[in-house]
């Protein structure tokens, strides 16, 4: 495993650990505390512990080196672990509303719920602050190692804590308007849940899209040939080609040059391009230069 990996594999660990404890902690509370919403909180919570599970399993597979069945690497096997997280996300979105509503009707028809306590308004409170204070110390890295997988997993904490502000809302409003206000507990995880959905929702279009091998943003695509372009001895640009494989990004790119040159002096300037593209996106950037002759009309021929 490599040093890229070992960082994920830590700062996953730290966040499974932590999520374990939470949701123990939300399960215990919830029952004592009375919160339906607290109960639903623990239950995404344990989606979170799932979901570190599922991070580092993939992660020790996409940090496996290229062999002669993967000469790109295992870096899709990290995008394919934040899908997972993403139909996760969304699953648990869908219970957490289904519940929500469920019990407002039931108290709408009357059903006798006890209203939460301190118990349940304690555990929403350390909750948010654990859970954002996750999401910072894992998005931090996301962004260093360039990792789906990490960020993916930042904001499943981070909906974490804005569950747990909606449960907090909820019991804190159940508790200082009293039991005809009881409904404001189910109610705040039915809304939060939606806001689950729709974040899963962009986990998985975004992980299918590059698992789909579309291309990098047109920014990009306009720096990639900005730089091939100004490459000494690129005459034009063309067939260029881009996607995303895990953290790194691919690229591949006919460049023409002129057509008198020697093999040795294509081969430089195709080499000044691949060192340039590396500079500017990364070291492990995947870059395939195919070299074409670029025949210079001659001006007596005009």
């Amino acid at each position: 495993m490599g040093e890229r990996e070992k960082t994920i594999y830590k700062v996953t660990l730290i966040g499974s650990v932590v999520n374990f404890l939470l949701l123990v902690f939300k399960f215990v509370a919830g029952v004592l505390g009375h919160s339906s919403a607290m109960i639903a909180d623990a239950v995404h919570s344990l989606s979170d512990f799932v979901s570190d599970v599922v991070v580092l399993v993939f992660v020790k597979i996409s940090g496996k080196p290229e062999d002669t069945d993967h000469g790109y690497g295992h870096g899709k096997y990290e995008t394919l672990a934040s899908v997972i997280i993403g139909i996760m996300l969304a699953g648990v979105g869908v219970g957490l509303l289904y519940n929500g509503v469920a019990e407002c009707v039931a108290i709408m028809r009357g059903a006798d719920v006890e209203s939460p306590n301190m118990w349940a308004l304690s555990a929403a409170i350390i909750s948010i602050l654990l859970k954002e204070g996750l999401y910072r110390y894992t998005v931090i890295f996301s962004r260093r190692l360039k990792s789906s997988a990490l960020k993916a997993n930042a904001l499943h904490h981070r909906s974490d804590a804005f569950t747990s502000i909606a449960t907090l809302a909820g019991i804190f409003g159940a508790m200082l308007l009293g039991r005809k206000w009881v409904m404001l507990d189910p109610l705040a995880a039915a809304v939060v849940s939606v806001f689950i959905m729709v974040m899963g929702w962009k986990l998985i279009k975004n992980g299918i899209d590059e698992l789909l091998e579309k291309s990098l943003p047109e920014s990009v695509r306009q720096k990639i040939v900005e730089i091939i372009m100004s490459t000494p001895g690129v005459i034009s640009i063309g067939h260029l080609r881009t996607r995303r494989i895990g953290p790194l990004d691919a690229i591949d790119a006919h460049v023409k040059m002129d057509g008198e040159m020697t093999l040795n002096e294509s081969h430089d300037v195709a080499t000044e391009v691949e060192r340039r593209l590396r500079m500017a996106l990364g070291q492990e950037t995947h870059v395939s230069i195919h070299m074409e002759p670029y025949h210079i009309p001659d001006k007596a021929s005009r």
